[in-house]
């Protein structure tokens, strides 16, 4: 399931400004299943905004995926943009592997992103978001919290690698502690997102 607004369908339609090298026409049929709540962005990085958000066990036909990156152009409902290819699975030789892992073997045909002019710059961390994710027990915090992270926002901190629940954080990253409450917060690729001290694991993620 993808949730969009109409000026994101427009955003969507940008996404699409790429150049592909020697698809295979019989590879147009290959799909993988979201194995979580996943961005689907403008272009192959955090940086880039968001057109929507394929929940989890949605069905996604990649494209492709672009040489030395771990970012995938993929097509969701009629919906494309960019996506973090951790996230991905797909069936190979009746095994469920992760997308990532096993490109070359999945032989998943190799894009190239036209950069835009206007196109976001960041300067990364160069840390990315530890995986595999795992499952965590769903939590729903209360609106008192999202005041207070909007009127104590922090500076964002970008990293090679996307926001999802379960995923957790470098020990790099800093985050901050909410007032009488059992978690703590940060901004991450430009989404706060909250945060268990034990483990420093996402449990929460505001969109």
């Amino acid at each position: 399931m993808v949730k969009l607004t109409r000026p994101l369908l427009r955003a969507a339609a940008a996404a699409g400004l790429v150049l592909t090298v020697g698809i295979p026409a019989a590879f147009a049929a290959m799909t993988a299943t979201t194995v979580t709540d996943l961005n689907i962005r403008t272009g192959p990085g955090p940086q880039y905004p968001t057109v929507g958000l394929a929940t989890r066990g949605s069905t996604a036909v990649i494209d492709g995926c672009i040489e030395g990156s771990k970012w995938c152009r993929i097509d969701i409902n009629g919906v494309r943009g960019w996506v973090y290819a951790r996230y991905l699975t797909t069936d190979f030789g009746g095994s469920t592997v992760v997308v990532q892992e096993r490109r070359a073997d999945l032989a998943i045909p190799v894009v190239t992103y036209e950069a835009q002019p206007r196109d976001p710059v960041i300067v990364s961390s160069g840390d990315a978001l530890i995986g595999p994710v795992e499952e965590i027990d769903p939590i729903v915090p209360p609106a008192t919290v999202r005041t207070y992270i909007a009127s104590n926002p922090g500076e964002t901190v970008y990293l090679d690698g996307e926001v999802v629940v379960g995923a957790e954080l470098p020990q790099t990253v800093a985050v901050r502690r909410v007032p009488d409450y059992n978690y703590d917060y940060v901004s991450i690729n430009g989404q706060p997102v909250l945060v268990e001290p034990a483990t420093r694991r996402i449990v929460y993620v505001y969109r």
